[in-house]
C-alpha cells in the first residue's frame, strides 16, 4: 500500500526540470501580465503630470457646476448609488444579476427610482440637494414641499408593491365608512373542506436530493366537516309547459285523467305557436315541453375524507397510491388513484460519534405497484368507505389513474331535457336526426349517441333497474326531432302496459303489437321490406337511404324504420329458431335500409341472447343484474351485478373496448303524455302507410317443423322394429352418430308412429 502510494504522489506530482536560460527571456519578462499594467500605469501618470493645468482648471469649473446643480448630498446620494450598483455587477456576471434581481420586474426599479428622487427632496430641506432637489420640492421649503416628498414616497411604495397597497386603501375606505352603515345580521361563515391529507407510506427512507420533500400535515377526522348538501332552486322561466300544469304536476300513481288535462293545457299553450319548426307539414313539439329537475350539488368535504379513507385503506394493505382527482357524478363519484411504488430496502448499521449502533434503511429499487393489486381489493375498499359496493375500472379510458367509483349518499336524478340541452347532444344533432340522450357519467358529463351508427341496440337488466324508462326516453328523444314522414316505429309489447301509451302516435306503423303471433307476422313484414327496400337502392344506384332520399321530397323518400321491442325473452319462447334467424339477419343487413333495432329483455340468459344476436348487436346498454354470470352475458365481462339500479347501467358503444358507467335519463309518466297528445292532436294527412297487418302468419308458431328426411332414417325404423323400446341413447350407440342428429332422428320417428294412430 505504501509503494502505491507512493507512486501515485509521483504521478499527480512530476518533477519539474529547470528551464535553461534562453535569449527571449527578457522579452518574456516585460510581456508579463504585471510589467503590463505597471507599464500602462507609467504611461497614463505620465500623461497626467503633463497636461496637469489644463485638468486642473477643468475640473474646477465642472465641480462647481455639478455641486451647484446636484448638491453635496445629491453626490453623495449618486455616488452610493452607483457604488452599489457596480458592486452587484462586479460580484457576479450580468447575466446572473439579470435573473437575480428581475430587471424584467420594471415596477420594483421605477419604484426605486422614484424613492431616490423623495430622498433627494429631503436633502434640498437642509440645502444639500442643490437646483435638482429644490425643483423637485418646488422651491418651497414650506408644507407644499413636504406634500411633494410625501407624495414621492407614498407613490414608490405603490409602485413596488401594488397589490398590497390596493388592499390597503380598501381595508382604510371600509374602515372610514364602518360608522355610516347599517347594522346587519351576523352572516353564517361558510365552512370549508379541508385539503385531503394525502401523505406518504409509514416506512421512512434516507433523505436524498430526489424524495426529500416537507412532511404533509395530517388533518385529524374531528376536524373534518360533514359534507354540506345544497339544492339548486331551479331556473324560474316565463309559463313554460311545466309552470302551466305546476298545480297539477303528476305523482306516482296519479290517475290519467290528470295527466290527459295537463296534456290538454299543455297543447293550449304550444300546440298552434307560430315559433314550432313545421317539417313537411307537422310542428315539432318544443323543448318546454319536458321537466327540468333541480340537481343536487355535495360539499368537498366528504369527497375529501372518503378520498383520506381511500389511501388509508390501500396503505393498511400495502399498497401505496394516491387520490390525484375526483369527479362527481349524479349517481355514484369516482375517485382517480394513481399507483404508487412498491420499495425495496436494505438495513444499514453504523456507528455514531459516540460509538452506538445506528440503523438505516437506503432504497435499492423500487416498481411500480400493479394495477391488479389494486382491482383485487374492491370487497375491502367497500367495507372502509360503510357503501353497499365499489366497482373500480383500471384504468380509465384516455388517463393514466385507476378509477374507483363509489356511490353518492344521495343520487341526483338526470332530466332529459337536461342531455337534451347540452353541447354533446347538440353537437350530434348537426348531422344526424336519429339522436339518443343516454344519460351521465361518472364525471357528470352527458353522453348521447347516433342510432344510425350503432346502428342496433341490445338492453338488459334484472326487473325494476330501469329498461322500460329507458325505452320511454329513446322513443321521447325520437319524437322531439323527427315527423312521422322521417320517421317510423313498429313497437312490440308482449307485456300490454308498458308501451301503450304511445298508441295514438302518428309515428306507428302499426298499432302497439301485444300479441305474440302478431309480433312474429311483423318480424316476417320486416324482413320482406328490407329486401324490398334493397331492390329500390339497386335500382336508384345508391348505397344507403341516405344517398337514395338525397334530392327526393314527400312519398318519394324512404322512411326510418325503428323496431321496438320491449321483452326478447317471450317472443323467443314463442318461435326461438325463427326469431332468432330473422332478428340476426335484420342485424345484418338492415342498416342500409334505415332499418334499426332496439330490443329489451329482463333474462340476459344464454337461450335468449344468443351468441349469434351478441355478434349481431355490438352496442349493448345493461342494467343491474343479479349475477355476474348475466353481466358476462351481456357485456362479456362483469361489472353490471354491481350496479345500484334506478337507471344505473353500463353503455358499451361500438368502438369502445370497455363499458362506460351511466346515469340513465329519467322520463316522467306527464311527460310522455304530453310529447303524445301533442303529436295525436295535429290533423295532417297520412303519409305512406305501412300496413304491416296484412301480411298473415306464414308457417304455424310455436312447432320445428321442415326437418329434412335423414339418411339413417330407414335404418332407425328397422331398430324400432326390432325392438319393442328404443330411446335416443340408443340409436346413438347403434348408429354411431352423435346426440343432436339421434335425437332429430327420434323425433321423426315419435311423428310417424303419432300419425299412424290417428289415422287407426
Amino acid at each position: 500500500m505504501a509503494g502505491e502510494r507512493v507512486n501515485t504522489r509521483e504521478k499527480t506530482k512530476p518533477r519539474v526540470k529547470p528551464e535553461k536560460p534562453s535569449s527571449g527571456g527578457l522579452f518574456r519578462f516585460l510581456a508579463s501580465p504585471p510589467m503590463r499594467r505597471l507599464i500602462l500605469l507609467v504611461l497614463i501618470l505620465a500623461l497626467l503630470f503633463w497636461q496637469w493645468g489644463t485638468l486642473a482648471s477643468w475640473a474646477s469649473d465642472v465641480t462647481e457646476d455639478t455641486i451647484g446643480l446636484f448638491g453635496w448630498g445629491g453626490l453623495a446620494l449618486i455616488a452610493v448609488t452607483a457604488i452599489i450598483v457596480v458592486g452587484l455587477v462586479f460580484r457576479q456576471r450580468l447575466s446572473a444579476f439579470a435573473q437575480r434581481w428581475k430587471l424584467h420586474r420594471w415596477n420594483k426599479w421605477l419604484g426605486a427610482t422614484v424613492f431616490l428622487f423623495a430622498a433627494w427632496g429631503v436633502l434640498a430641506f437642509f440645502e444639500l440637494g442643490g437646483r435638482f432637489g429644490l425643483g423637485i420640492i418646488g422651491g418651497d421649503q414650506g408644507v407644499i414641499g413636504i406634500l411633494r416628498v410625501l407624495g414621492l414616497a407614498i407613490l414608490s411604495f405603490i409602485i413596488v408593491v401594488p397589490r398590497a397597497s390596493l388592499r390597503a386603501l380598501k381595508n382604510s375606505a371600509r374602515w372610514l365608512t364602518k360608522p355610516f352603515k347599517m347594522p346587519s345580521h351576523p352572516a353564517r361563515p361558510r365552512r370549508e373542506g379541508p385539503q385531503p391529507p394525502f401523505h406518504s407510506p409509514t416506512y421512512t427512507t434516507p433523505a436524498t436530493a430526489e424524495n426529500a420533500r416537507p412532511a404533509e400535515k395530517i388533518i385529524p377526522p374531528s376536524v373534518l366537516v360533514p359534507p354540506e348538501i345544497s339544492m339548486k332552486e331551479p331556473i324560474k322561466e316565463p309559463e313554460t309547459a311545466v309552470a302551466t300544469a305546476a298545480k297539477a304536476q303528476p305523482e306516482a300513481g296519479q290517475p290519467p285523467s290528470d295527466l290527459r288535462q295537463v296534456a290538454q293545457e299543455v297543447w293550449k299553450k304550444y300546440g298552434q305557436s307560430p315559433s314550432l319548426v313545421t317539417v313537411d307539414g307537422w310542428r315539432l313539439p318544443p323543448i318546454d315541453i319536458l321537466d327540468k329537475s333541480p340537481e343536487v350539488n355535495f360539499g368537498q368535504a366528504d369527497n375529501f375524507q372518503r378520498a383520506n379513507l381511500i389511501e388509508e385503506a390501500l396503505a393498511s394493505y400495502g399498497v401505496e397510491a394516491k387520490v390525484v382527482q375526483t369527479n362527481a357524478g349524479p349517481t355514484v363519484t369516482q375517485f382517480g388513484i394513481e399507483p404508487g411504488w412498491d420499495r425495496k430496502l436494505k438495513e444499514i448499521k453504523e456507528r455514531d460519534a459516540d460509538g452506538n449502533i445506528r440503523i438505516r434503511h437506503e432504497e435499492v429499487s423500487r416498481t411500480r405497484v400493479k394495477v391488479g393489486r389494486i382491482t383485487s381489493l374492491a370487497d375491502d375498499l367497500a367495507l372502509a368507505l360503510a357503501a353497499s359496493s365499489v366497482r373500480i375500472e383500471a384504468p380509465v379510458p384516455g388517463e393514466s389513474v385507476v378509477g374507483v367509483e363509489v356511490p353518492n349518499t344521495t343520487s341526483n336524478v338526470v332530466s332529459l331535457r337536461g342531455v337534451i340541452e347540452t353541447s354533446a347532444f347538440q353537437k350530434i344533432m348537426t348531422r344526424s336526426t336519429l339522436v339518443l340522450a343516454l344519460g351521465k357519467g361518472a364525471g357528470g358529463e352527458a353522453v348521447a349517441a347516433d342510432l344510425a351508427r350503432m346502428p342496433h341496440l341490445l338492453i338488459a337488466g334484472a326487473t325494476g333497474s330501469g329498461k322500460t324508462v329507458c325505452l320511454n326516453a329513446v322513443i321521447c328523444c325520437l319524437l322531439l326531432h323527427s315527423a312521422p314522414s322521417k320517421l317510423k316505429f313498429i313497437m312490440v309489447d308482449p307485456k300490454r302496459v308498458e308501451l301503450a301509451p304511445f298508441n295514438s302516435l302518428p309515428h306507428l306503423a302499426t298499432p302497439v303489437i301485444v300479441d305474440t303471433q302478431k309480433a312474429l307476422g311483423a318480424l316476417r313484414w320486416l324482413n320482406q321490406e328490407m329486401d324490398k327496400r334493397y331492390r329500390h337502392l339497386a335500382a336508384a344506384g345508391a348505397r344507403n337511404i341516405d344517398a337514395y332520399n338525397r334530392g327526393r321530397q314527400g312519398e318519394e323518400r324512404m322512411t326510418n324504420l325503428v323496431l321496438i321491442i320491449d321483452e326478447l325473452a317471450d317472443l323467443m319462447m314463442t318461435g326461438f329458431d325463427e326469431v332468432e334467424h330473422i332478428l340476426c339477419r335484420l342485424a345484418q343487413l338492415a342498416r342500409a335500409t334505415g332499418i334499426h333495432l332496439v330490443v329489451a329483455t329482463q333474462r340476459p340468459s344464454v337461450d335468449v341472447v344468443t351468441g349469434l344476436i351478441k355478434a349481431n348487436f355490438p352496442t349493448r346498454i345493461s342494467f343491474a343484474v343479479t349475477s355476474q354470470v348475466d353481466s358476462r352475458t351481456i357485456l362479456d365481462g362483469g361489472g353490471a351485478e354491481k350496479l345500484l339500479g334506478r337507471g344505473d347501467m353500463l353503455y358499451m358503444p361500438t368502438e369502445a373496448a370497455k363499458p362506460k358507467r351511466l346515469q340513465g335519463c329519467f322520463v316522467s309518466d306527464a311527460e310522455v303524455e304530453r310529447l303524445v297528445y301533442f303529436w295525436g292532436q295535429q290533423k295532417v294527412e297520412e303519409v305512406g302507410s305501412l300496413k304491416v297487418d296484412a301480411l298473415a302468419p306464414l308457417v304455424t308458431l310455436g312447432k320445428r317443423e321442415g326437418y329434412p328426411q335423414d339418411s339413417l332414417l330407414e335404418s332407425a325404423r328397422q331398430l324400432a322394429e326390432e325392438h319393442k323400446q328404443i330411446s335416443t341413447s340408443f340409436l346413438q350407440r347403434r348408429l354411431h352418430i352423435g346426440y343432436p342428429r339421434a335425437a332429430r332422428i327420434m323425433e321423426q320417428l315419435e311423428e310417424e308412429e303419432d300419425k299412424g294412430v290417428e289415422q287407426v
